[in-house]
């Protein structure tokens, strides 16, 4: 029932019907003890999103339909309590080298609780050196929680251009082993479209004509997807985090 009311009023804050989107399976759920925190003292929670054109939400219909903007309806109509507010930072052809370089101004200069960094693939497209890019994304992410702020890290689409680059297999490696080795949260866009497919639910119909991007149904279930498992990581007691975290 919860469900069927979340989908109605989404549909109606976009405007429109909601493009129907398969399960997304058992995704694993997020550490956001800052964030948590941050709602069990009823503060305005502040996420940016952080990365290139994904995020900035090219092939989209529209900018209301980039992932940032359909997690934070998604997020505020399923927290009710909570005024939730998710920053779009994402800037077409870049990635680790120049996030990192802006991320002082564009993202901590905010205050965020949260930064959802979608990192990759245009390092795969340019054949980025997969030492260097874990490099730069391990400096990022230091600095971000030295800031107080949570790390959701986002790999790659799978896109036809993306698939085509030898080098995605290593650029997602290194994204598994930094989140491993810094306990830092990954939500897998890869793993994702792959329950997909398996659901029945072809790449093809998440992808943009040019290949590369995610179209706007792509887009909205990333979000859906994503703002799920955010929104039952921030609905657990802080002492459930927090076991988790020291485990």
């Amino acid at each position: 029932m919860f469900r069927a009311r979340l989908a109605l009023l989404l549909a109606a804050l976009a405007g429109g019907a909601a493009p129907e989107c398969p399960p997304p399976g058992d995704l694993p759920i997020p550490l956001l003890p800052h964030t948590r925190a941050a709602v069990a003292t009823n503060q305005p929670i502040v996420i940016v999103a952080l990365g290139s054109s994904s995020t900035r939400g090219w092939m989209a219909q529209d900018i209301a339909h980039s992932y940032p903007a359909v997690l934070q309806r998604w997020l505020n109509a399923a927290l009710p309590k909570s005024d939730v507010a998710v920053i779009n930072r994402g800037i077409g052809g870049q990635d680790a080298p120049e996030e990192l370089a802006r991320l002082d101004q564009d993202v901590l200069a905010i205050h965020p609780q949260l930064v959802i960094w979608q990192v990759g693939a245009n390092g795969a497209l340019r054949h980025e050196s997969p030492d260097l890019f874990k490099t730069l994304v391990g400096e990022g992410i230091r600095k971000i929680r030295a800031a107080g702020a949570d790390v959701i890290l986002m790999d790659n689409q799978r896109s036809p251009r993306i698939l085509a680059r030898p080098d995605h297999v290593e650029i997602e490696q290194a994204l598994r082993e930094l989140a491993g080795k810094t306990g830092v949260n990954l939500f897998s866009r890869g793993a994702l479209m792959d329950r997909w497919a398996q659901e029945g639910a072809p790449n093809d119909d998440f992808v943009a004509p040019d290949g590369l991007h995610m179209n706007t149904r792509g887009y909205v279930c990333l979000a859906h997807a994503l703002g799920n498992v955010i929104a039952t990581a921030l609905r657990q007691p802080i002492t459930q985090q927090r076991e988790k975290t020291s485990g």
